[in-house]
């Protein structure tokens, strides 16, 4: 059976680990052609020294139903970018959906360190990781991508517009990085929406990345162990949720009502129907209002 992105074509700029992994195995799931980027691969780790690769990711994205095609870049080097956006064009003719989920930051921010404190070198390049990649990406990519009408971009950040407005977010740098990415969306879709594509932002909930995992020392298997040491991770999600959340933007003929605004893997679920992997819909966002950061007991009854 095909599925209903058969014959789309994407790229999913960031799709070593976490939400890039989960979106690109999502749309292969749907039945596109996915080309996957990163800079850790079989042969060469980035400077996270983790196992993930882009390779591991394209397989996943064949295995799910779709094409995965692994290719390395690195976003900031602007050639590299131009190149890939050229060997898309030359081997389909045509781009239907751009994924920024370029980031990289984890090890360079210092949680709730001010600007005079935090290491200046390692602050500015998390900035450049998560925004100037973007811009970079879409410079490129985009005149493909409006090649044809109905394309969609998804600007992948952390937290909605709604929360990030009002909350300081770990620190200035990456409090400034998510934020950006929030308005490049909005951006975007003043300059896009005239010629027939959509522009969105999209965060996840508080997801179960191999990272996450990592440091609550669990697995997928067990995660619910992690619940001891803290008991509001019961509203996490896995990567694949906000992959649902993107497959189910790229098949939907009126995409276009979203251009521009903030949406989550959580609301989204709601919109379209999707679960997690465990059949549950987490809304992630809203019990972090309503719960976490209001002081009450974990309690995700009515939240997923």
């Amino acid at each position: 059976m095909s599925g209903p992105l058969e014959g789309k074509v994407a790229l999913v700029a960031g799709a070593t680990r976490g939400a890039g992994r989960g979106i690109a195995v999502e749309l292969g799931a749907a039945g596109a052609t996915v080309y996957v980027t990163g800079r850790s691969t079989r042969a060469h780790r980035s400077e996270y020294d983790r196992p993930e690769t882009i390779e591991d990711t394209a397989d996943l994205v064949t295995a799910a139903g779709g094409q995965g095609i692994a290719v390395v870049a690195d976003h900031l080097d602007k050639s590299a970018v131009r190149d890939l956006v050229d060997r898309v064009a030359d081997e389909q003719g045509h781009l239907d959906v751009l994924v920024n989920d370029i980031w990289g930051g984890e090890k360079l921010f210092e949680w709730d360190t001010p600007v005079w404190e935090h290491d200046l070198d390692n602050g500015l390049r998390l900035l450049r990781l998560a925004v100037e990649t973007h811009a970079v990406t879409s410079h490129y990519a985009l005149p493909l991508l409006l090649r044809r009408p109905g394309g969609l971009v998804v600007e992948v950040t952390d937290g909605t517009a709604d929360y990030n407005r009002d909350t300081y977010r770990v620190n200035l740098f990456y409090d400034l990085a998510k934020t950006s990415v929030l308005r490049m969306a909005f951006a975007l879709g003043h300059e896009l929406g005239p010629r027939g594509a959509t522009a969105v932002a999209l965060t996840p909930g508080w997801m179960r990345s191999e990272l996450m995992l990592d440091a609550y020392g669990v697995r997928e298997e067990n995660w619910r162990d992690a619940l001891a040491r803290e008991p509001h991770f019961a509203i996490s999600e896995t990567p694949r949720f906000t992959g649902r959340a993107v497959a189910a933007l790229a098949a939907d003929p009126d995409v276009a009502r979203f251009n521009g605004r903030s949406l989550s893997s959580g609301h989204l679920a709601r919109v379209y129907g999707f679960t997690d992997l465990d059949g549950s819909r987490p809304d992630a966002w809203r019990y972090l209002v309503e719960v976490q950061d209001a002081g009450k007991p974990a309690d995700v009854t009515g939240y997923r």
